[in-house]
């Protein structure tokens, strides 16, 4: 699985009926307003990240109609146990000058979720982590699709003046969404191409070889990390 695991931002949701219209194409019977507790993820955006990667626009609008019915996990444990809200409604709204993909959840209010709820209500659980798959992963450089095959450039480097970013386009999937302690953003570089799927790792030169071996082991333990957490699921 080569997914791609982002930070977010709960924020608070104001039910309404068009909301609990919504909220009743994903359960089984009809809910009322008191019945649920509702919340915003303020998933990702199109800004360049501190992994110097970047959703496109197209790729938020897909990803907004991927997310709708996608399940609200604690902490990435991809369980029955561990679901505890559902997406009902996503869509790519503009902050300014950003473009920002804003995912809208709900749980339902009954003894096992009133501890969740408290900890959102009261600010202390207020970090997620948004995990989706992309098409391309597109070098700002060369314009090579790292999703196949690893460009020679090291996104967050410059090159000839310009900054290598990886522009994520094309939205293929959408996994989860998670209430953590500390959102999962894996690191950049070499650990980012091997999570991508491209072969091999970008070039090196004779002077960055110690660093870059390094790095290499690294990125293989960070990979053997990912494949033990997901390796019984398959993108």
């Amino acid at each position: 699985m080569n997914e791609i695991l982002k930070s977010a931002s709960v924020q608070k949701q104001t039910l309404d009926d068009a909301d609990l219209a919504l909220i009743n194409q994903q359960a089984l019977r009809p809910l009322v307003a008191d019945e649920v507790f509702t919340f915003r993820l303020a998933a990702c955006d199109n800004q360049v990240d501190r992994d110097y990667e970047r959703f496109t626009d197209a790729a938020l609008e897909g990803l907004a109609k991927l997310f709708v019915g996608r399940t609200v996990l604690m902490d990435h444990k991809w369980s029955a146990g561990s679901q505890t809200a559902r997406v009902y409604a996503a869509s790519v709204e503009p902050a300014g000058e950003i473009k920002q993909l804003v995912l809208r959840c709900y749980m339902p209010r009954m003894d096992q979720t009133t501890g969740t709820i408290t900890a959102i209500e009261s600010g202390i659980l207020r970090e997620c982590s948004v995990g989706c798959t992309v098409e391309r992963v597109i070098c700002s450089v060369c314009g090579v699709d790292n999703s196949k095959a690893c460009c020679e450039h090291w996104q967050g480097r410059e090159y000839d003046g310009n900054l290598c970013v990886m522009e994520l386009d094309g939205a293929k999937d959408a996994y989860e969404v998670s209430l953590v302690a500390v959102p999962a953003q894996p690191g950049a570089g070499i650990i980012k191409s091997k999570r991508y799927g491209g072969q091999g790792g970008p070039q090196t030169t004779p002077a960055d070889t110690g660093a870059e071996d390094e790095l290499l082991r690294l990125a293989q333990a960070m990979q053997e990390q990912e494949e033990k957490r997901y390796g019984g699921f398959e993108s």
